[in-house]
């Protein structure tokens, strides 16, 4: 049986239901608002950038990034339902996201704590000096 291929995309107007049951699928609802169906929706309505991996049009992958283009860019939730892992989607998101924000501008991110063997893995630098405020809400 063949494994069905992946098509990445770029949706800016991905539907927040879809992108909520991906963060549940990934792992990373315990990290994000999911029972804020409207934050969700606020969430990808002022994203920059939303890459999208999708088996037989199915939404099993999300990248969802803050940039300005051409100097610096945010990718705040990378997600990939937990059937999907392995198959090299994260990689494929990133990558996408990458060639979408161009070769001018750094990607950075806060990883989960469950997720930093996975950018170890792939060779992904790590930043030496991060600060951060959590959030209050």
């Amino acid at each position: 049986m063949s494994v069905p291929a992946v098509a990445y995309g770029i949706e800016p107007d991905l539907d927040a239901a879809e992108f909520r049951r991906v963060l549940i699928e990934s792992g990373l609802a315990v990290r994000r608002p999911t029972d804020d169906l409207p934050r969700l929706a606020r969430m990808l309505a002022q994203a920059d950038l939303v890459v999208t991996a999708r088996r037989d049009d199915d939404l099993v992958g999300v990248a969802r990034t803050l940039t300005d283009f051409v100097f610096g860019a945010y990718l705040s939730d990378l997600a990939v339902s937990r059937s999907a892992q392995g198959l090299g989607i994260g990689r494929g998101l990133l990558a996408a996201t990458r060639a979408a924000v161009g070769p001018q501008a750094s990607l950075l991110l806060t990883a989960a704590p469950g997720a930093v063997s996975f950018y170890d893995r792939i060779g992904m630098p790590r930043v030496a000096d991060a600060f951060r405020y959590d959030r209050e809400a």
